[in-house]
């Protein structure tokens, strides 16, 4: 399939004054959450809450700053969220995907608002 990239936006929601960060993000559905390197969550002023420990690719387990809250805006869609700070590159994982409604196209190699759901985000409730 290859890999995919979208742009999204990443704000401080604690802070008005900070500038929006405008970054393009790879999708990966087999990471949960959202990944950010250090020098953005230094931009963003994110605040630690506590210390994760991650699996990397190379089966190494190491503790990683995890900070919150940060919102993600996507195609007039936002959710807020915790990042992890690894790496030199925005990763976007499955529960922002899914949290905002988006799907991937893997044809295009994009990823939209849900086509089902294109006004409002919309989610499945078992009840």
């Amino acid at each position: 399939m290859g890999f995919i990239y979208t742009e999204i936006e990443l704000i401080n929601p604690r802070d008005n004054r900070l500038k929006h960060l405008t970054v393009n993000a790879l999708v990966d559905t087999g990471v949960m959450t959202l990944c950010i390197p250090e020098h953005i969550a230094v931009q963003l002023s994110l605040e630690e809450i506590e210390k994760r420990e991650v699996t990397t690719a190379d089966s190494k387990r190491r503790l990683v700053p995890y900070v919150s809250p940060i919102q993600i805006k996507f195609e007039g869609r936002n959710c807020f969220t915790g990042a992890l700070v690894l790496g030199d590159s925005v990763l976007m994982g499955a529960i922002p995907l899914e949290d905002m409604d988006l799907v991937i196209n893997p044809s295009r190699r994009t990823i939209t608002v849900n086509p089902e759901s294109p006004n409002i985000p919309a989610c499945k409730m078992n009840s």
